[in-house]
């Protein structure tokens, strides 16, 4: 079980979310990711999905500065994750002085120093296929690496998803990509708690929870941490 041993706040009572006759825990903590999960020992029925901050969202690092902390934040995420579980990135590219940044790149380069490898990398529809964009691409990476556990080929599944489903607020990870994401954990994995160390305003937490799994979120904005303690699926709208 995961244990708290650095200085966040937690909610007072888990929200309790019903599924298929168990009850699931939402637990968020209002603190810094990093600094928590250093603090953390998972074992095999963890999970940890999340998506890292944007350099939008680091301005104070600077461009160089954002990209060495993704990687070493990216390499942090696999190294706690416990050997036979699963650590899963969603990530959007962005356009620099006219230049793609490649988010799955730098992952990828976080997860080897980690020494985890890569089961599968999806690619996410953002957009309809033949769309042009501008500035985001129309698509999204869904990166999935473990140290020890492998898949069969018999595990395969679609490497293109069609679509984010519903975006309950800006940056969301998407509804239909966290269903799927949960579908995978409860079908391929020992996982029973979702890990979300930079979980926003909770859409992955709450997904879990309405199909069975416990899930356990880090949020430094405090604002964000309420709403993402509260969040349901048929919330009309969030506001950042």
């Amino acid at each position: 079980m995961v244990s708290q041993r650095a200085g966040s706040s937690v909610d007072d009572g888990s929200a309790q979310l019903e599924q298929e006759g168990r009850t699931a825990t939402r637990e968020v903590h209002q603190g810094d990711g990093i600094a928590w999960l250093r603090n953390q020992t998972f074992t095999a029925t963890h999970a940890l999905v999340t998506s890292l901050p944007d350099v939008s969202e680091l301005p104070h690092l600077g461009f160089d500065g954002w990209r060495t902390w993704f990687m070493e934040t990216s390499a942090l995420v696999c190294q706690r994750t416990h050997p036979d579980a699963v650590s899963i990135f969603f990530q959007t590219d962005i356009k620099r002085e006219g230049t793609w940044v490649d988010k799955a790149y730098l992952v990828q380069r976080g997860a080897e120093t980690a020494g985890a490898a890569l089961l599968w990398h999806k690619l996410v529809c953002r957009k309809p296929v033949g769309t042009t964009s501008f500035g985001r691409p129309a698509y999204a990476h869904l990166l999935c690496f473990s140290k020890e556990r492998r898949l069969a080929p018999g595990a395969s599944s679609p490497d293109v998803l069609p679509g984010l489903g519903c975006m309950p607020w800006s940056r969301a990870m998407g509804t239909e990509v966290c269903e799927f994401v949960c579908r995978f954990l409860v079908e391929r994995t020992m996982c029973r708690t979702v890990v979300d160390p930079f979980c926003g305003q909770g859409t992955v937490l709450a997904v879990a929870g309405r199909m069975g799994l416990d899930a356990i979120g880090v949020e430094l904005s405090r604002k964000r941490a309420k709403r993402a303690r509260n969040l349901r699926l048929d919330d009309a709208s969030a506001s950042d």
